[in-house]
């Protein structure tokens, strides 16, 4: 029996083990975003501990920060041919609205296929798919690669203290490149890989007029209404074709080669399917790009909300004193979030009218990365994912931000392999959220085949 023989044998003969594990897993409820759970993201931070123990690894630890813990945990053998950084987090998001969940969100509870629970496909079943996937691996056979993981309790609040991590222990998390299993698959028959994540920034805009609210039937006609100009504003950031007209905002924009197009084009998508899901009669964007290239590959200018005036039931006729609009832009390489406020600051000091008194607050920022297909490293992942699909994977810039991944190119020049087996539909952060179990044991699987790929590498030897 061959060695990846053994491993599959072992992923078979202890499926129900894993399972009991994923449910006790996600059963605790690690909801990082509310004070009152501080004590159960330490219980999960312990339960991965635990788990690295029972693998005899060389070095597990909980590391404290500001806020919720890391975990990192260290395999090595003698003469490692490389070495693994392996990204995920354990913390889920609240569960509201709770009465629309079927199933209790941290009783796990498994329908057909799927395993329901809070957190299961974001991200805990994709972060123990690869901790079985080495568990299996060293059951059965030596590992010569370095596995470093670093596990976060902080992802679905922002990362705040991720990119302070990364630079204090900069020297402990040096490697080849980083795995990264807070990723998803195109459909359960149809792998794919996400190489490109848009980045983010995140305004929110102040404009103030008059002293106070006033009488519009005494005052209307006669002064600027904040409200009107936030709207002269927000319309005047995109021409007639869809693009964004703040100066020097596509300076930097890395154009789609010919390659990628192509790649993009090969995703299966229809306009008229995706009418559907958003509810709308026609599409809108930018022109000369298609549905696929606007959401993963050309970077965006949205407006989250307005606020302003009266809004309450009934009439109440005033001029307001101040209006605020929530401002998001998804960015593409090369764009520089910091350059981005920059941009907008210059816009509105064109366009805003000089009596009109307007502040910019910045709330978030986090930047593109795109990931190279050419490296090693993605021909294994690539390879591994092709044998056990049957198919080649399909490769998607994503629109949606990771921050992490950018961090880890920043900071420790590190290229991430999106490797995870999440769906669309999922439910990921709604109710009655799932995983595709088959699918998931799939995931095992290619974890292990590219262990694999990457050992028969010779590229790697040093």
């Amino acid at each position: 029996m061959s060695n990846q023989e053994k491993v599959f044998f072992y992923i078979d003969e202890n499926w129900d083990c894993f399972i009991e594990d994923l449910k006790e897993f996600v059963s605790i409820p690690s909801i990082s975003t509310l004070p009152n759970y501080k004590g159960d993201i330490l219980r999960t931070a312990q339960w991965l501990e635990r788990y690295f123990q029972r693998l005899n690894f060389n070095r597990v630890e909980i590391i404290e920060t500001g806020g919720h813990p890391f975990v990192f945990a260290e395999y090595k053998e003698p003469n490692p041919l490389l070495t693994l950084l392996i990204y995920g987090h354990y913390d889920v998001q609240p569960v509201d609205p709770e009465n629309e969940w079927n199933t209790k969100p941290f009783q796990p509870t498994i329908k057909g296929d799927c395993m329901y629970g809070r957190g299961v496909s974001d991200m805990k079943a994709q972060l123990l798919a690869q901790m079985f996937a080495t568990q299996a691996w060293l059951k059965n056979s030596s590992l010569p690669i370095h596995l470093k993981y670093v596990i976060e309790g902080e992802e679905e609040i922002g990362s705040p203290n991720m990119q302070s991590f990364l630079m204090k222990y900069k020297d402990l998390l040096k490697a080849d490149v980083a795995i990264n299993c807070d990723a998803g698959v195109f459909s359960p028959d149809i792998p794919s890989i996400t190489y490109g994540l848009r980045g983010l920034t995140y305004f929110e805009l102040e404009l103030k007029g008059p002293k106070q609210d006033l009488h519009s039937g005494l005052y209307g006609g006669t002064i600027r209404n904040p409200i009107h100009v936030l709207c002269e504003l927000i319309a005047k950031m995109h021409d007639e074709n869809g693009k964004v007209t703040l100066p020097h905002f596509y300076d930097k924009v890395k154009p789609l080669t010919e390659e990628e197009r192509l790649l993009l084009s090969q995703i299966p998508h229809s306009d008229e399917e995706w009418k559907n899901i958003v509810g709308m009669s026609e599409l809108y964007g930018e022109a000369g790009y298609s549905t696929i290239e606007r959401v993963g590959a050309r970077p965006t200018l949205e407006i989250n909300g307005i606020i302003g005036g009266f809004t309450g039931e009934g009439a109440k006729t005033v001029l307001p004193s101040k209006a605020r609009a929530k401002i998001s832009m998804r960015l593409v390489p090369d764009q520089e979030p910091e350059k981005i406020e920059e941009y907008l600051r210059e816009f509105l000091q064109q366009h805003c009218p000089s009596e009109i008194e307007w502040n910019l607050s910045l709330h978030s920022c986090s930047p593109p990365a795109l990931m190279n297909l050419k490296s090693p490293y993605m021909r294994s992942a690539i390879t591994a994912l092709t044998e056990e699909f049957g198919r080649a994977p399909l490769f998607r810039r994503e629109g949606g931000s990771v921050p992490v991944v950018a961090w880890l190119q920043q900071i420790l020049g590190l290229d991430s392999i999106m490797l995870g087996f999440a769906l669309p539909d999922d439910g990921i952060h709604g109710p009655n959220e799932h995983q595709n179990l088959p699918l998931l044991k799939k995931g095992i699987r290619v974890h292990c085949r590219f262990y694999e790929e990457l050992l028969k590498d010779k590229s790697y030897e040093k």
